[in-house]
């Protein structure tokens, strides 16, 4: 910092800012090394540390991204991943003053890891949301769409769009779009099973009222299949077809 930068106050101010310690169980701890982890310095600090880096790959001719402390080289072969993660820790080491964390650095199939929630798919190498990344979606919107809420449907919906398109806003660059489809389709499947529970003894009513046939309504309203079955039963897919979730809101992640 002091090589580039001049202005003395912001300097004395970083420093400041780096030995003014932390709270850790409501007591105040000496910072004695790094920078305190979530604070706005730390990334700064890592991009300014860290450009020397890029300028290196850059000149190495290296295809590579990178998100803080964070990032990915892409090579021709095993091998050629091999020599420059070992020529890069010796870089790292030497010129940076850093140590490489070797328990997270692996040399790896595109497809096998991801990178702040992508990844690639195995077949044509198009880009991917990352099984985490799916995985994690599913817990907010499994939380979002408990039973024992009691919300109406139209405010579940109305919690769900602010998610999904917030999530579509991020993810939106995606390419290969299967998977989407997939969450697309279990979220409504979860709405159906939410409104069925909430129909209950009113199920065969509501089916009726929705334009289903008497004989499917009875034999669904009947059936000994516990809801998240019936879910997926051709009355409850011709009384919520996809259009009543769409007019009701509800974004689609690959449309």
């Amino acid at each position: 910092m002091k090589q580039q930068i001049g202005d003395k106050v912001l300097l004395s101010l970083i420093n400041r800012f780096l030995k003014a310690g932390v709270q850790l169980h409501g007591r105040t701890v000496v910072s004695t090394e790094g920078v305190p982890q979530g604070g706005p310095l730390s990334p700064v600090l890592s991009n300014i540390l860290l450009n020397q880096l890029d300028w290196e790959l850059h000149r190495r001719g290296h295809h590579f991204v990178r998100y803080a402390d964070d990032f990915q080289i892409y090579v021709g072969s095993q091998k050629a991943g091999e020599r420059v993660l070992a020529s890069l820790q010796r870089y790292i080491g030497d010129s940076l003053r850093l140590k490489v964390n070797t328990h997270k650095s692996a040399v790896e199939r595109p497809w096998n890891c991801s990178f702040l929630g992508f990844t690639f798919s195995r077949r044509d190498l198009r880009l991917k949301v990352s099984e985490k990344a799916s995985q994690k979606l599913k817990v907010t919107i499994r939380e979002l769409s408990r039973r024992t809420r009691g919300h109406s449907l139209l405010t579940i919906i109305t919690q769900l769009r602010e998610t999904l398109l917030g999530w579509k806003a991020y993810f939106g660059i995606a390419e290969v779009l299967s998977p989407l489809r997939d969450i697309d389709k279990w979220i409504r499947r979860k709405l159906r099973c939410y409104l069925w529970k909430q129909w209950a003894r009113r199920g065969y009513r509501m089916l009726r009222r929705l334009g289903v046939d008497r004989q499917l309504a009875w034999n669904t309203a009947k059936s000994a299949h516990g809801p998240w079955r019936l879910s997926k039963s051709p009355a409850l897919y011709r009384a919520l077809p996809n259009r009543y979730f769409r007019d009701l809101g509800l974004p689609e992640l690959a449309a």
